[in-house]
């Protein structure tokens, strides 16, 4: 008897359903990005950033992947761009060098220059190919921590999200999730100087991943309390080591961007520069970047609906239903959110910067709720659009 394609689907390994999910999603994320594209060429829609080769490769990568080009095909400057007043204006700096050169490696295989709209057609396919492991990454930590419904729902809502099309542009956010996922899922089966070494990759990707090293240290102390002496001295030690090593690694590209142009504080620097149009100049002092954004724009109300809600998480997070995902993926996700506050300034990219926590979604209060799992389903696929004119179209993605 032939089974039906859905039959043949559900009884398949759960790898080759995730990649299928992978692969629609995709479909359907290029259908926007491609509709808005034709739509916006046809009507004479300004983009937000400016390409003098407006084709379909550049569009798919704006903004961010501008510098990534820049990157691959002339490395980092050795001193900084100024503006009249001598403050350092935005440069390749705040972008790290694992994206761009394993493009570039690509393209050196490939015998492919670089010149023209090369970088962004083949961003475009390493960014698409790391973000199909990273789905499936996620369905494996979930399945681990959460079950199979839980992994499948989560890895579905991760793909099929409002953002998911920056999966598919040449950007670092599918390479780091990639690494990300793949640390921490080393960490849940204690593997972790394989968390070290995919950890220290994923430093030089994107930033963020300092909240990796917490919640080794995080687990290092639950798991000596709950096991004693059952966590033996070697798994002890490559845990302490792998933490040491992650926090090395995300603390040097500062100190590196401070070596080769020769001025302290380059890195620092250059993150504020995008800060100015915003909240303009700006000391930075940590912790403090959403309360100034909200008292900016807000005043006294916003930096009090800062406080509500950083509350509201903090609480989220104590919750019994939150801790049973398990204490790796409670503690790494706990502490990137805490990144977010202490380092970045919220604006339109916050949504994208929220990609690495998405192992939350296995969370037994969506799970649980047939409608409230397909209502963010749909409510992904529908916002999809709405975000790329946002991003593409008005402003700062």
């Amino acid at each position: 008897m032939r089974l039906r394609p859905a039959t043949r689907l559900q009884a398949a390994p759960p790898v080759v359903v995730v990649l299928v999910l992978y692969a629609l999603s995709r479909l359907v994320s290029s259908a926007w990005l491609g509709g808005l594209f034709s739509l916006a060429t046809s009507q004479g829609w300004a983009f937000a950033s400016h390409r003098a080769d407006p084709s379909f490769a550049s569009f798919s990568g704006s903004w961010d992947a501008s510098f990534y080009r820049t990157i691959a095909q002339q490395g980092y400057p050795t001193e900084l761009p100024l503006d009249d007043d001598g403050h350092v204006l935005p440069n390749p700096w705040a972008f790290l060098p694992v994206f761009p050169g394993l493009v570039r490696g690509v393209a050196a295989v490939l015998g492919v220059d670089l010149a023209g709209n090369a970088f962004f057609a083949i961003g475009l396919v390493v960014a698409v190919v790391a973000g199909g492991g990273a789905t499936v990454l996620l369905h494996r930590i979930v399945l681990e921590t959460s079950g199979p419904q839980s992994a499948l729902w989560a890895a579905a809502l991760f793909c099929f999200g409002p953002l998911s099309f920056v999966l598919q542009v040449a950007y670092a956010e599918s390479l780091m999730l990639l690494l990300v996922f793949g640390a921490l899922l080393a960490a849940l089966r204690h593997r972790y100087l394989v968390t070290a070494s995919l950890g220290v990759v994923a430093a030089f990707t994107r930033p963020g991943v300092l909240a990796l090293a917490l919640a080794l240290a995080v687990t290092g102390v639950v798991r000596l309390r709950r096991e004693g002496r059952g966590f033996r001295r070697r798994e002890r030690a490559s845990l302490v080591v792998a933490g040491l090593l992650i926090s090395a690694a995300g603390l040097a590209w500062p100190v590196i961007a401070d070596h080769v142009t020769g001025r302290p504080g380059a890195y620092l620097d250059t993150e504020l520069s995008w800060w100015v149009g915003f909240v303009g100049r700006q000391h930075f002092a940590p912790l403090t970047p959403w309360f100034v954004m909200a008292g900016t724009w807000l005043g006294v109300a916003g930096v009090v609906l800062v406080g509500v809600l950083l509350g509201v998480v903090a609480w989220w997070f104590t919750r019994r239903s939150t801790r049973s995902l398990g204490v790796e993926v409670v503690s790494y996700s706990g502490g990137y959110l805490l990144y977010l506050v202490a380092v970045f300034l919220p604006q339109q990219s916050l949504p994208r910067l929220l990609l690495p926590v998405a192992p939350l979604l296995g969370h037994p209060g969506i799970v649980a709720v047939p409608r409230l799992r397909w209502l963010l389903l749909g409510a992904g696929i529908a916002l999809q659009p709405v975000a790329v004119v946002l991003l593409w179209f008005v402003g700062y993605p």
